[in-house]
C-alpha cells in the first residue's frame, strides 16, 4: 500500500465551463458514472480556502474527454475546456458510493494541474446539495500558487476558451 492510502486509482477530471456563468466541473469516476459537483470560483491549492461545491447530475464516463461547445438550448450549454486530468485514490478505502453517500470523500488527485489531497464534505442537503471542496494539508499545499488564474488552458489541447469556441464554428 502507498503511503497515499488504499484503493483503485480511477480518473477524474476538471472541466473550465463557460455557461450561464464561469465555473469549474469537478468529476470523479465512482460506480461507472463521473459523479459531478460545479464549483464555482474553482479549486484551489491554499488548505485554508474552503470552495462551494454545488453537487450535480452524473455524466457518462465518455464526458470526460469532451472539449468543445454545447449548442444554445441545450443543458450546460456554453465551452467546455478539459482544465486538468488524471488518476486518483480514495483515502477513505475503496468504496466511493459508501463515501459518497455518508458526505464525505477524501482523495488524492494525480493530475497535471492538481496533486495531492482533497476533501469533499457535504454540509447541506436537497435537490442540489452543496459541499466544501478543501485542499488538505500535505507536501503539495502551496498558498501562494492560484491555478485557477495563472494556469488557464486545456491540458488535453493547449487551448484557451476562446480558441475553444472560434475552432468550434467552423
Amino acid at each position: 500500500m502507498s503511503k497515499h492510502g488504499h484503493g483503485t486509482r480511477r480518473s477524474f477530471v476538471i472541466q473550465k465551463h463557460d455557461a450561464s456563468q464561469l465555473h469549474y466541473d469537478f468529476r470523479l469516476e465512482v460506480d461507472g458514472v463521473l459523479k459531478s459537483w460545479a464549483v464555482p470560483k474553482g479549486p484551489s491549492t491554499d488548505p485554508s480556502e474552503k470552495r462551494l461545491a454545488i453537487e450535480v447530475e452524473d455524466h457518462r464516463l465518455d464526458y470526460a474527454d469532451f472539449e468543445g461547445v454545447i449548442p444554445e438550448g441545450e443543458y450546460g450549454a456554453g465551452t467546455v475546456m478539459v482544465w486538468d486530468a488524471g488518476r486518483y485514490k480514495n483515502l477513505r478505502g475503496d468504496n466511493m458510493g459508501a463515501c459518497h453517500r455518508d458526505g464525505m470523500i477524501e482523495v488524492w488527485l494525480e493530475g497535471e494541474k492538481l496533486q495531492g489531497g482533497y476533501a469533499l464534505k457535504r454540509f447541506r442537503g436537497g435537490k442540489k446539495p452543496q459541499w466544501l471542496l478543501i485542499k488538505m494539508k500535505d507536501e503539495t499545499a502551496d498558498a501562494r500558487r492560484n491555478p485557477v488564474s495563472t494556469e488557464t488552458d486545456s491540458v488535453k489541447t493547449g487551448r484557451n476558451l476562446k480558441a475553444i469556441r472560434e475552432e468550434d464554428r467552423e
